[in-house]
Protein backbone atom coordinates (compact mmCIF):
# COMPACT_ATOMS: atom_id res chain seq x y z
CA UNK A 1 0.00 0.00 0.00
CA UNK A 2 2.71 2.31 1.06
CA UNK A 3 4.50 2.06 -2.66
CA UNK A 4 0.65 2.68 -4.26
CA UNK A 5 -0.03 5.17 -2.33
CA UNK A 6 3.73 6.83 -3.34
CA UNK A 7 3.49 6.49 -7.07
CA UNK A 8 0.23 8.09 -6.47
CA UNK A 9 1.44 10.96 -4.73
CA UNK A 10 4.40 11.63 -7.19
CA UNK A 11 1.72 11.33 -10.25
CA UNK A 12 0.17 14.65 -8.47
CA UNK A 13 3.04 16.79 -7.98
CA UNK A 14 4.19 15.39 -11.75
CA UNK A 15 0.59 16.88 -13.24
CA UNK A 16 0.56 20.08 -10.98
CA UNK A 17 4.41 20.88 -12.56
CA UNK A 18 3.28 20.59 -16.23
CA UNK A 19 1.12 23.92 -16.06
CA UNK A 20 4.70 25.62 -15.01
CA UNK A 21 6.53 24.15 -17.43
CA UNK A 22 4.42 24.71 -20.21
CA UNK A 23 4.21 28.01 -19.90
CA UNK A 24 7.41 28.86 -19.31
CA UNK A 25 8.47 27.07 -23.03
CA UNK A 26 5.89 29.12 -24.59
CA UNK A 27 7.77 32.36 -24.05
CA UNK A 28 6.12 35.94 -23.46
CA UNK A 29 2.54 36.11 -25.05
CA UNK A 30 2.43 37.51 -28.57
CA UNK A 31 0.93 41.25 -29.15
CA UNK A 32 -2.50 41.86 -28.38
CA UNK A 33 -2.95 38.20 -26.69
CA UNK A 34 -4.15 38.73 -23.76
CA UNK A 35 -2.58 37.36 -20.59
CA UNK A 36 -4.50 34.68 -18.69
CA UNK A 37 -4.02 33.50 -15.42
CA UNK A 38 -5.02 30.38 -14.55
CA UNK A 39 -6.00 29.68 -11.00
CA UNK A 40 -3.26 28.02 -8.91
CA UNK A 41 -4.99 23.98 -8.76
CA UNK A 42 -4.68 23.08 -4.97
CA UNK A 43 -2.11 20.22 -4.63
CA UNK A 44 -3.84 16.72 -3.68
CA UNK A 45 -4.11 15.65 -0.25
CA UNK A 46 -3.10 12.63 1.31
CA UNK A 47 -4.74 11.70 4.76
CA UNK A 48 -1.83 10.32 6.36
CA UNK A 49 -1.34 6.64 7.43
CA UNK A 50 -2.19 5.43 10.67
CA UNK A 51 1.27 3.61 12.11
CA UNK A 52 1.71 2.96 15.71
CA UNK A 53 5.01 2.81 17.08
CA UNK A 54 6.60 0.16 19.05
CA UNK A 55 5.97 1.42 22.87
CA UNK A 56 9.95 1.24 23.01
CA UNK A 57 12.81 -0.16 21.00
CA UNK A 58 13.45 -4.35 20.23
CA UNK A 59 15.87 -6.22 21.63
CA UNK A 60 19.52 -6.61 20.76
CA UNK A 61 19.79 -10.12 18.61
CA UNK A 62 23.20 -11.38 17.98
CA UNK A 63 24.83 -14.97 17.57
CA UNK A 64 27.10 -16.13 20.15
CA UNK A 65 30.63 -16.07 19.07
CA UNK A 66 31.79 -19.29 20.73
CA UNK A 67 28.49 -21.24 19.49
CA UNK A 68 28.62 -19.36 16.05
CA UNK A 69 30.11 -22.21 14.36
CA UNK A 70 29.54 -26.16 14.50
CA UNK A 71 32.40 -28.44 13.90
CA UNK A 72 33.01 -31.97 14.80
CA UNK A 73 36.63 -32.75 14.34
CA UNK A 74 38.00 -36.15 15.01
CA UNK A 75 41.22 -34.71 16.94
CA UNK A 76 40.62 -31.10 18.75
CA UNK A 77 44.70 -30.91 20.04
CA UNK A 78 45.70 -31.65 16.15
CA UNK A 79 42.98 -30.31 13.93
CA UNK A 80 43.03 -31.11 10.38
CA UNK A 81 41.08 -30.76 7.63
CA UNK A 82 41.24 -34.59 6.92
CA UNK A 83 39.55 -35.35 10.59
CA UNK A 84 36.58 -32.58 9.58
CA UNK A 85 33.16 -34.28 9.77
CA UNK A 86 30.05 -32.13 9.84
CA UNK A 87 30.53 -28.40 10.28
CA UNK A 88 28.02 -25.74 10.04
CA UNK A 89 27.88 -21.89 10.52
CA UNK A 90 25.69 -19.03 11.46
CA UNK A 91 26.03 -16.63 8.17
CA UNK A 92 22.89 -14.48 8.62
CA UNK A 93 20.65 -13.44 10.81
CA UNK A 94 17.44 -10.94 11.12
CA UNK A 95 15.17 -9.77 13.42
CA UNK A 96 11.95 -7.47 13.98
CA UNK A 97 9.62 -7.06 16.75
CA UNK A 98 6.40 -5.55 17.60
CA UNK A 99 4.67 -4.55 21.31
CA UNK A 100 2.21 -2.50 22.13
CA UNK A 101 0.84 -0.57 25.61
CA UNK A 102 1.88 -3.26 28.36
CA UNK A 103 1.55 -6.13 25.45
CA UNK A 104 4.41 -8.47 25.62
CA UNK A 105 7.63 -8.62 22.86
CA UNK A 106 7.22 -10.32 19.75
CA UNK A 107 10.26 -11.06 18.51
CA UNK A 108 10.40 -12.71 14.31
CA UNK A 109 14.29 -14.22 13.34
CA UNK A 110 15.03 -15.26 9.85
CA UNK A 111 18.14 -17.19 10.65
CA UNK A 112 20.47 -18.17 7.60
CA UNK A 113 22.95 -21.66 8.03
CA UNK A 114 25.45 -22.81 6.07
CA UNK A 115 26.30 -26.49 6.84
CA UNK A 116 28.34 -28.98 5.11
CA UNK A 117 30.19 -32.58 4.88
CA UNK A 118 33.60 -33.20 5.52
CA UNK A 119 35.76 -36.49 4.84
CA UNK A 120 34.47 -38.24 8.23
CA UNK A 121 31.09 -37.28 7.69
CA UNK A 122 28.99 -40.42 7.92
CA UNK A 123 25.78 -40.41 5.70
CA UNK A 124 23.30 -37.81 4.05
CA UNK A 125 21.24 -36.95 6.90
CA UNK A 126 22.35 -34.98 10.07
CA UNK A 127 19.89 -33.24 12.50
CA UNK A 128 21.95 -29.89 13.96
CA UNK A 129 20.72 -28.81 16.95
CA UNK A 130 20.71 -24.89 17.86
CA UNK A 131 19.20 -22.52 20.64
CA UNK A 132 17.90 -19.11 21.51
CA UNK A 133 18.08 -17.76 24.92
CA UNK A 134 16.68 -14.34 26.31
CA UNK A 135 18.85 -12.45 28.88
CA UNK A 136 17.98 -9.34 31.18
CA UNK A 137 21.08 -7.20 29.35
CA UNK A 138 24.08 -8.28 30.47
CA UNK A 139 22.97 -10.51 32.84
CA UNK A 140 21.07 -13.51 33.98
CA UNK A 141 19.70 -16.07 31.02
CA UNK A 142 15.73 -15.64 31.55
CA UNK A 143 14.72 -18.71 29.12
CA UNK A 144 16.63 -20.68 26.54
CA UNK A 145 14.79 -22.90 24.44
CA UNK A 146 16.64 -25.43 22.03
CA UNK A 147 15.36 -26.10 18.09
CA UNK A 148 15.89 -29.03 16.19
CA UNK A 149 17.45 -28.67 12.29
CA UNK A 150 17.02 -31.71 10.25
CA UNK A 151 19.39 -31.59 7.11
CA UNK A 152 19.53 -33.72 3.92
CA UNK A 153 22.51 -33.26 1.84
CA UNK A 154 20.88 -35.15 -1.03
CA UNK A 155 24.46 -36.13 -1.95
CA UNK A 156 25.95 -32.32 -2.00
CA UNK A 157 28.66 -31.70 0.33
CA UNK A 158 27.43 -28.19 0.99
CA UNK A 159 23.38 -26.73 2.05
CA UNK A 160 22.28 -24.07 3.12
CA UNK A 161 18.86 -23.79 5.30
CA UNK A 162 16.79 -20.63 6.51
CA UNK A 163 14.78 -20.84 10.05
CA UNK A 164 12.26 -18.49 11.12
CA UNK A 165 11.22 -18.29 14.20
CA UNK A 166 9.17 -16.46 16.35
CA UNK A 167 9.54 -15.43 20.45
CA UNK A 168 7.32 -13.99 23.03
CA UNK A 169 9.02 -12.46 25.69
CA UNK A 170 6.59 -10.75 28.50
CA UNK A 171 6.88 -7.61 30.14
CA UNK A 172 6.67 -6.77 33.44
CA UNK A 173 4.61 -3.68 32.50
CA UNK A 174 4.24 -0.88 29.61
CA UNK A 175 7.70 0.75 31.28
CA UNK A 176 10.11 -2.05 30.24
CA UNK A 177 11.52 -1.58 27.23
CA UNK A 178 12.95 -4.77 24.29
CA UNK A 179 16.47 -2.60 25.19
CA UNK A 180 16.31 -4.29 28.92
CA UNK A 181 16.75 -7.55 26.96
CA UNK A 182 19.26 -9.18 24.76
CA UNK A 183 18.79 -12.49 22.58
CA UNK A 184 21.41 -14.85 21.87
CA UNK A 185 21.47 -17.73 19.22
CA UNK A 186 23.94 -20.36 19.12
CA UNK A 187 24.27 -23.96 17.85
CA UNK A 188 24.54 -26.67 20.82
CA UNK A 189 27.89 -27.66 20.69
CA UNK A 190 30.25 -29.80 23.15
CA UNK A 191 32.82 -27.97 25.21
CA UNK A 192 35.89 -28.99 23.18
CA UNK A 193 33.41 -27.16 20.52
CA UNK A 194 33.23 -23.94 21.95
CA UNK A 195 36.98 -23.60 22.69
CA UNK A 196 37.87 -24.23 19.34
CA UNK A 197 35.85 -21.43 18.29
CA UNK A 198 37.13 -19.08 21.37
CA UNK A 199 40.41 -19.95 19.89
CA UNK A 200 39.86 -18.20 16.85
CA UNK A 201 40.39 -21.50 15.08
CA UNK A 202 38.03 -22.41 12.07
CA UNK A 203 36.80 -25.05 9.19
CA UNK A 204 34.39 -23.28 7.08
CA UNK A 205 31.27 -25.49 5.87
CA UNK A 206 33.78 -26.18 2.27
CA UNK A 207 36.48 -28.10 4.89
CA UNK A 208 37.98 -31.28 3.36
CA UNK A 209 35.78 -30.94 0.17
CA UNK A 210 37.92 -31.36 -3.36
CA UNK A 211 37.80 -28.69 -5.46
CA UNK A 212 38.11 -28.97 -9.16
Amino acid sequence: MRRVLTALAALSMTAALFPAAAAAQSGRPQQGQAREEKPKERPTRFAPLTRRANAGPCPYVKVLYDAARYVELADFQRPAVSGVGYTGEIEGLSADCVYREADPIRLDMNILFNLGRGPQAQGDARTYRYWIAVTERNTAVLAKEYFDLPVNFQGQETVSVEQTQSIVIPRADSTTAGSNFEVLIGFEVTPDMAEFNRSGSRFRPTAGQQTN
